[in-house]
């Protein structure tokens, strides 16, 4: 009988993990390939599991694809490593033993790390390979993002009648990445044909038990349970997992209650924790009823905060609406700074915006001037979050701060990276790009936290991204701007734009975007300014008309300042016919240049208000 018939009238026992049991015997390199270079200890690794009593044995192909063997410059063998790995398992199994083809998740909390159709493309040649090498089954394991399995499964259970477990991995207890319950996950696989579902990996036996209390027995297809040994130590320079098999044997008999009829081990597990196991649960008759507790009010209810003020993604739908940068200090004095952000409140700007360390040098954290403002002065803040500084946990700690705080705007956006700042030796962290950042962010907004557990409140940010005009392609910058849309950006604010000409492509470009787009003026300061712009910095080119008046109103500093507020204003009444939102960007933290361009641009919109009210008055 076939592994699928098996499991509806016994409880069958899983192997436990290879990774781990090789790297605990000094292997440490790509595992996958050891079937070719050490297939002897593959093997013997196999047969250990066999012996102890496993029933279904996995190959030892769980990143032997194109995208993971990448990282080893092993691309190009992928039929070899998956042939190896199929033959090897099926040389140590017993008879009635089943020899299932795993396939691991590519994808972590980066989602758009790869795209769905590259993850297809490789998960489809691995898949070949096995099927080709006539596995008993498939093992679809390690999956934390659900979009990526419900796609792989759905390429599997077309090109296959073979029994198909699909498990899922979860952060926290109960509940995926995104917020969806392990409960509606599972179902969902169900529905689109695996004959197994289940969990496996991150999670000891304590917390898998207790995330399958609330799973109820599915209706055709059945349960799997792979925990991991337990939480990991980090000991001597390595990662090391102390459980007593004799706990796995309990553990066992809890995943058996709760309806599970394969039950195996993941990271950590050896072939003493599987010999647990077999003991406990090994043949016996599956579970067939289960009570699952009727949870009062679906879990925690959320509260949302009111909004401070209205968003200014908000606002730019409506009508005028100007936001200056003002960058934090890079020295402790705050004293002009602060002087700046009052003139500019005073002035009637709708928001000052904080940037987050940019070019990669170091000034008093954004949020601390951030707060101060709000408080002092009554500005709403827009702050940047990069990347580049912070790793997932910072990120969501910062993010929950800010919200504690009462900052609702933010921009976020991928940051410079430190080979570029005072720093070059500097760790860039980049655990996710500016379209995961907006990402979470908006999964915040429906208090879930970044790793799926819920947070008892909603956020309410708005989320500004970046976007850079000042490139060869825009149609490209373009494209990018729509996908952080679907990523669930609010409005963009873009780089500065220094003549008229490409304000008017600009908007010719993306006339089509829904989002509100704050186009980005920033006045020169002298003729060096200039010249450094448009030769160094990359894609602002400045038209000749603009460098000849600046070389011409020489080296006064108070000359030149007063030429740049003149080109910048002319800019500006070209981008007022095209756009509502104003980016204005403080050179230097001469706030007087910004304050000077944010009464030109109230007086200028209150001048065509008073047309437009005139003419309503002549009809």
């Amino acid at each position: 009988m076939n592994l699928r018939e098996a499991l509806q009238n016994k409880t069958l026992i899983g192997d436990g993990a290879m990774g781990t049991l090789l790297y605990s015997y000094g292997i440490d390199r790509c595992f996958e390939e050891l079937n070719l270079s050490h297939s002897e200890e593959v093997l013997n690794v196999h047969r250990a599991y066999v012996n102890a009593g496993a029933d279904v044995i996995q190959t030892n192909t769980y990143g032997a694809n194109y995208i993971k063997l990448t990282r080893y410059g092993l691309q190009e063998q992928v039929k070899e490593i998956n042939t190896a790995a199929v033959r090897l398992a099926k040389q140590a199994a017993h008879e009635g033993t089943y020899v299932v083809g795993t396939i691991g998740g590519i994808r972590g909390v980066q989602k758009q790390s790869f795209s769905l159709e590259e993850i297809k493309r490789s998960f489809r040649e691995q898949l070949y390979c096995l099927l080709f090498e006539e596995v008993d089954g498939l093992l679809l394991e390690t999956y934390y993002d659900l979009e990526e399995l419900k796609a792989v499964l759905e390429i599997a259970r077309k090109e296959t009648d073979l029994p198909i477990i699909a498990q899922v991995s979860m952060h926290e207890a109960g509940v995926l990445q995104e917020g969806t319950s392990l409960s509606d996950a599972l179902q969902q696989l169900e529905q689109q044909g695996a004959d197994i579902i289940g969990v496996n990996c991150r999670l000891g036996p304590y917390h898998m038990i207790q995330s399958l209390e609330d799973v109820p027995l599915p209706d055709k297809a059945v349960l799997s349970a792979y925990p991991n040994a337990s939480l990991p130590a980090f000991q001597d320079g390595r990662l090391v997992y102390a459980t007593d098999p004799n706990y796995f044997e309990k553990s066992a008999k809890s995943l058996y209650q709760q309806g599970a009829r394969l039950i195996g081990g993941c990271c950590g597990t050896t072939p003493e924790h599987i010999e647990a196991i077999a003991a406990a649960v090994k043949g016996k008759e599956p579970i067939r009823k289960k009570e699952v507790p009727v949870k009062q009010g679906h879990g925690v209810s959320l509260s949302s905060p009111e909004k401070n003020l209205e968003h200014l993604h908000e606002r730019a739908k409506r009508g005028r609406s100007i936001i200056v940068e003002l960058d934090p200090p890079k020295k402790l004095n705050t004293d002009k700074f602060l002087e700046g952000a009052k003139a500019l409140q005073d002035a009637g700007v709708d928001s000052i915006t904080l940037a987050d360390n940019s070019l990669a040098s170091p000034r008093i954290s954004n949020d601390t001037m951030a707060s101060i403002i709000k408080t002092k002065y009554g500005v709403d803040p827009l702050v940047h979050i990069a990347c580049r500084d912070r790793n997932l946990i910072g990120l969501q700690s910062h993010l929950m701060g800010l919200h504690t705080l009462g900052i609702q705007q933010l921009l976020a956006v991928t940051g410079d990276p430190t080979k570029i700042g005072d720093f070059p030796g500097a760790t860039s962290v980049y655990d996710l790009s500016s379209f995961d950042l907006i990402h979470y962010i908006k999964q915040l907004n429906k208090g879930i936290s970044f790793s799926g557990k819920s947070l008892g409140e909603r956020t309410s940010f708005s989320v500004a991204a970046a976007f850079n005009p000042n490139v060869r392609n825009l149609n490209r910058a373009v494209g990018r701007m729509e996908k952080k849309m679907k990523y669930g950006a609010d409005y963009f604010i873009s780089q500065p734009v220094f003549n008229h000409k490409q304000i008017v492509e600009v908007y010719e470009a993306t006339k089509h975007i829904e989002a509100p787009i704050y186009i980005g003026i920033m006045p020169l300061t002298s003729a060096r300014n200039a010249e450094f712009l448009h030769n160094e910095v990359p894609g602002i080119q400045l038209s000749p008309e603009i460098l000849a008046r600046m070389e011409q109103a020489g080296t006064d500093k108070t000359q030149a300042q007063a030429e740049g507020i003149s080109i910048a204003k002319s800019l500006i009444d070209t981008a007022m016919d095209l756009f509502n939102g104003i980016y204005l960007i403080t050179p230097f933290l001469r706030y007087e240049m910004t304050v000077e361009l944010t009464n030109y641009i109230k007086e200028k919109t209150a001048q065509r208000e008073r047309k437009v009210t005139d003419g309503i008055h002549l009809v």
